[in-house]
């Protein structure tokens, strides 16, 4: 099949979005498909939130079929479209009047949403097909827009080079830098371990002065690495000498973290309100799930430190749990009939 697999692009941003249409259509190609990424780019401020959905519903796609990916890609119109819903608009839905999003909960917010759904709605139901990447965005999907999607699991980039190695004194997290990842809680958190334990973050974000300073502050400077950008190589290697993996966002869609995290058999270090990183962690079994306070994640790389033929354990429970994850299984799915 010709296969275009059609999705948003904020200019100089990159993320798991952008990893997962650039895996998707490398596994369409070995599948034997002939697959090209068709993406536009789009913003998020509410004062534009329809311009990048018209312009893709005027754009014209010749293939035998398309796989929207995430707003505003799925306003695509084609005979044969199939969504993978990644995520929508999220400062317009569950993010409204939060900390994160400029939907404020005045006329024109509320008339905003009203309009953004119906139009969702609308685009959406013109799919073939309706899949979601995790059960939080299905979730999300029914309870905003009354639609019934089916989740579709898939493996993290880097899948083939993670693997296990000699664990050493440090937790790690690859993230960006910003408010919805919540870096600034592990950072809280260093402040209360009681080990030597070391907190490795790799990545860049506006907040990224903001947690020096912070560290600075609680005095635990000297034992947080801000990694910035780092290679896929060394995030592979970080991977295999951490202790564990410490990952915190707030309603995450999906989680690569926490999959590269147990493909490397290592536990993770979580939060309740973590989202879709819950589809995976199992409490006391592959990682931790806590409070989401500094105390109780301290306490839970502590307890591992302390431990470390128990983080061992956990980590191998981890990999278990991944095992089955290929993408033959997703392009199979996508393209049939």
């Amino acid at each position: 099949m010709d296969i275009c697999v059609c999705g948003a692009q904020v200019p100089f941003m990159r993320g798991g979005a952008e990893a997962l249409m650039d895996n998707l259509v490398e596994a369409a190609v070995a599948a034997g498909h002939r697959a090209e990424l068709v993406r536009l780019p789009t913003v998020w401020d509410r004062d534009r939130i329809f311009d990048a959905a018209l312009a893709w519903r005027m754009v014209p796609i010749d293939a035998d079929l398309v796989i929207a990916i995430n707003f505003p890609a799925y306003f695509v119109q084609h005979p044969n479209k199939v969504v993978w819903l990644a995520h929508q608009h999220r400062a317009a839905y569950d993010g409204a009047d939060g900390p994160w999003s400029d939907f404020t909960l005045d006329d024109t917010g509320l008339e905003l949403q009203r309009l953004l759904t119906e139009w969702d709605t609308r685009a959406l139901t013109e799919s073939s097909k309706l899949f979601t990447i995790s059960g939080v965005v299905a979730d999300r999907l029914a309870r905003f827009n009354g639609l019934a999607a089916e989740p579709l699991y898939h493996p993290a980039p880097f899948w083939d080079e993670l693997a296990p190695g000699p664990s050493e004194d440090f937790v790690f997290c690859p993230l960006r830098l910003e408010g919805n990842k919540r870096p600034g809680l592990l950072v809280d958190a260093l402040a209360h371990v009681r080990s030597d334990t070391r907190l490795a973050l790799a990545g860049h974000g506006s907040l990224e002065g903001e947690l020096r300073e912070r560290a600075r502050v609680l005095g635990v400077d000297a034992r947080l690495d801000l990694l910035g950008f780092v290679t896929d190589a060394d995030v592979v290697d970080h991977y295999a000498r951490a202790l564990a993996v410490v990952y915190a966002p707030f309603d995450e869609d999906y989680g690569y973290v926490t999959l590269q995290a147990f493909r490397a058999g290592k536990p993770v270090i979580t939060a309740f309100d973590s989202g879709g990183v819950l589809e995976w962690v199992e409490d006391g079994v592959n990682g931790f799930i806590t409070d989401g306070t500094p105390e109780a994640m301290a306490e839970a790389i502590d307890r591992l430190a302390n431990d470390p033929s128990l983080a061992e354990k956990m980590g191998a429970a981890g990999r278990d749990r991944v095992a089955d994850l290929r993408w033959g299984p997703v392009i199979e799915q996508l393209t049939a009939p």
